[in-house]
């Protein structure tokens, strides 16, 4: 798996397994605590790349600067927009489809969550290896157009986590 991600810098991560992890929602696969520089994880090895993937990139997005985030949520603009259905992963699914459009308009919290939990699925669909997923909805062009993003915005130079 690590082979496949890009490279990194930035100081460590701590990884540790938690029993029954909870958020204000009910159970989690796993939380990304970003002051404290560490991952806790409570799912299955099948499902860890995955999540791992997505996890770490909760890294990436905070500190991509706003250039470039907003670089992607305009990409997402344009998915919205032409009325693309479907995610890369179910923490920015269910954003999507509870977002309100007066969200998107005025860059609301909810619509800077469903954009940093996209970032973060797609990440994850497209570096840990897991080609298949029941919760990789969306349609090929959308995902060819994030790769196209990713590449571009994030292919040249270590990462900083």
């Amino acid at each position: 798996m690590l082979e496949r991600l890009p490279p990194f810098a930035g100081s460590r991560i701590r990884l540790h397994a938690v029993h029954e992890l909870q958020d204000g929602r009910g159970p989690v696969h796993a939380a990304a605590f970003l002051a404290e520089r560490r991952i806790a994880f409570d799912c299955s090895s099948a499902e860890f790349p995955r999540i791992f993937v997505h996890e770490l990139f909760h890294f990436v997005w905070a500190r991509a600067g706003n250039p470039r985030r907003w670089r992607y949520e305009d990409l997402l603009r344009q998915e919205l927009a032409a009325r693309a259905r479907g995610e890369l992963g179910w923490s920015a699914e269910w954003r999507k489809r509870a977002l309100p459009q007066a969200e998107v308009r005025r860059r609301g919290r909810k619509w800077r969550d469903y954009c940093c939990e996209s970032f973060c699925d797609t990440a994850a669909w497209l570096y840990s290896g897991t080609s298949r997923h029941p919760e990789f909805t969306l349609a090929a062009r959308w995902r060819r157009q994030r790769e196209a993003w990713f590449r571009r915005e994030l292919g040249s130079g270590p990462l900083p986590v």
